[in-house]
């Protein structure tokens, strides 16, 4: 038996491989820490961070770019466990977003709590809203409208819908959906 064969390999049977994880993260003290916890408990080591703090994405938050190593089994555990913290995974490895969606909601948006309405919609695994412009014309008391445009994965367009609509119909909000192609 030679010595490479002697080295004992993780519990995943691979070796470790190199993976990056775009996160983003609101400017809080605590945030960074909350969100590389995660990844120490389920077998990441930390290979470099790059915090962007300079930056804000359009929700205002710091993109933080995160590259670590871990067995290949272990990378999409890494990646649940940062979600379920609550923690915005805008890329994971070779996972990007790959489709745009551009929805409307109106109505008392802002007495229906928008802050909760938007964070509802992060918690969609399958999208991560890229931008909203609100139009509140007769002020905060009335009827207002939103535009939201979210990054969805590749044919998780539809998951990204029925969280809106959920949302929507708890909130008496009405939801203009983006045209789609008629089936033949």
């Amino acid at each position: 038996m030679t010595e490479a064969e002697a080295v004992p390999e993780p519990d995943g049977g691979e070796q470790p491989k190199p993976h990056t994880i775009r996160l983003e993260l609101a400017d809080e003290p605590g945030q960074l820490l909350d969100a590389l916890r995660p990844i120490a408990e389920n077998g990441g080591n930390l290979l470099s961070i790059f915090h962007e703090r300079g930056n804000r994405t359009p929700r205002g938050r710091i993109p933080v770019e995160v590259d670590l190593e871990c067995p290949p089994d272990r990378f999409d555990t890494i990646v649940d466990a940062l979600r379920s913290e609550g923690v915005n995974v805008m890329q994971a490895g070779a996972e990007q977003y790959s489709e745009t969606l551009t929805v409307i909601l109106v109505g008392h948006l802002v007495d229906s709590d928008l802050s909760d309405t938007l964070q509802r919609i992060e918690q969609c695994s399958s999208a991560s809203l890229a931008d909203i412009s609100l139009n509140a014309p007769e002020g905060r008391d009335e009827v207002s409208s939103a535009s939201l445009r979210l990054a969805t994965y590749s044919g998780r367009t539809e998951d990204a819908l029925d969280v809106i609509r959920t949302v929507a119909r708890e909130k008496d909000l009405h939801v203009i959906e983006p045209l789609t192609e008629a089936s033949p």
